[in-house]
């Protein structure tokens, strides 16, 4: 998925809680010439909507600036909000057109019911619901489908084990556990003793 979004260039002297109260959120942009940064504001609805959509160092968004002008393809790095009124304080993205592969994290969406929990009793443990992955731009994933559903009891799925999407690898240990299904009835399975014993 890849989100457009308009910024401006912020005026030097603008103070940013003046800029909430007239609707507008300070935002920078990182990574476009070097170590150079460019503190911008865009519209707190722009901001609002770009957030149901976009999720931290995931989403693509094209970054528009018209009265700099710049234009390009960005990852929102941070987002600092109000921790008990949840509104926007501030936005940073980063540019990544010219930046070639990047290191970015991906959600896990677990696909199926297992075998050994429909059939067994048994509970499937999600040991990670995200993992780090390097891959170029534009193939950033939008989730990663692990299919759960041949699962038995005692059964463990590894990162090694992960059907990844085209050009997409895995940052962390191959032998990292994803997820595992648990004897719930008493009595230590494989999975479990391994666990013990580390």
């Amino acid at each position: 998925m890849e989100l457009t979004v308009e910024c401006q260039k912020r005026l030097e002297n603008s103070k940013p809680n003046a800029l909430r109260r007239n609707g507008k959120i300070p935002a920078v942009l990182y990574g476009h010439k070097g170590a150079e940064s460019i503190a911008l504001t865009l519209n707190a609805k722009v901001a609002e909507q770009l957030l149901k959509k976009a999720s931290l160092n995931n989403t693509l968004i094209n970054l528009n600036i018209p009265d700099i002008p710049w234009n390009g393809q960005t990852l929102l790095r941070e987002v600092q909000s109000h921790s008990a009124k949840g509104f926007i304080y501030h936005l940073s993205f980063f540019a990544v057109s010219a930046h070639g592969t990047l290191e970015v994290g991906v959600r896990l969406h677990f696909v199926g019911e297992p075998v050994g929990v429909k059939l067994s009793g048994g509970m499937l443990d999600t040991v990670m619901t995200s993992i780090q992955v390097k891959c170029l731009p534009q193939s950033i994933p939008d989730s990663i489908e692990v299919d759960v559903s041949a699962m038995k009891i005692g059964d463990a799925l590894h990162i090694r084990e992960l059907t990844l999407p085209p050009g997409v690898t895995a940052i962390a240990e191959p032998n990292q556990l994803v997820v595992s299904v648990l004897n719930t009835q008493g009595g230590a399975t494989e999975v479990e003793e391994t666990a013990a014993s580390v």
